[in-house]
């Protein structure tokens, strides 16, 4: 895919890529997988976005452990991530690369406290709204395995998956400080380690009666 600010790497992310992320206050991820369950289907990719609108998409190789740059960005205490359904990614990047992602801003959790005046709070609704930006989410149920061979089409949905998240983000932020939920947000964004670690563990419905 032809596009400016938009780099495609192999396995992890250069010293150089690095060092541009490292840079900013807050980076957009996300991650493509051959499906749902972290303990069975393998990450495929994971897209980043700094912002000044730079993507990056990291190619994962089946059977691949780690991936030391990007480790050490995910785990960079001065540098936000922001994911939309962090509660996934994170499981994904901390059961195949053994990464401990922190600090986390999810979007659909900052969506779902506040925006309660709608039920709609995917990623393309989100953006639809806060962005005017009507994202094409047909590459979405796509075989991501062949990361080497990827479509034109696939790479630029990854890509844009990440692409407009910061600024979302930024607005949610307001809202939830104007509807003074912003605190109770970041209690849930603290808590999502514990939410991963049970995932993994395969609990289901800890807090339940």
């Amino acid at each position: 895919m032809q596009v400016e600010n938009f780099q495609v790497c192999d396995r992890d992310l250069s010293d150089q890529l690095l060092s541009v992320y490292l840079s900013a206050e807050a980076i957009a991820v996300d991650t493509e997988t051959m499906g749902l369950l972290p303990l069975r289907d393998r990450l495929c990719l994971v897209q980043i976005c700094n912002p000044e609108g730079y993507v990056s998409v990291v190619r994962i190789a089946k059977g691949q452990t780690d991936a030391p740059n990007l480790k050490r960005l995910m785990e960079a205490t001065n540098v936000l991530k922001v994911f939309h359904f962090a509660r996934f990614d994170v499981a994904q990047l901390r059961h195949h690369l053994s990464i401990f992602v922190t600090p986390i801003f999810c979007t659909k959790i900052g969506s779902k406290l506040a925006r309660t005046y709608t039920n709609r709070h995917g990623l393309k609704d989100l953006v639809q709204e806060l962005e005017q930006v009507e994202l094409n989410k047909q590459a979405q149920s796509s075989d991501w395995g062949n990361a080497a061979n990827l479509s034109e089409e696939q790479l630029s949905y990854a890509a844009n998956d990440v692409r407009y998240l910061l600024s979302a983000q930024q607005k949610l932020t307001a809202m939830l400080k104007r509807e003074e939920r912003f605190q109770l947000a970041q209690q849930c964004f603290d808590a999502l380690p514990v939410m991963v670690s049970l995932d993994l563990l395969q609990y289901k419905d800890i807090f339940e009666h």
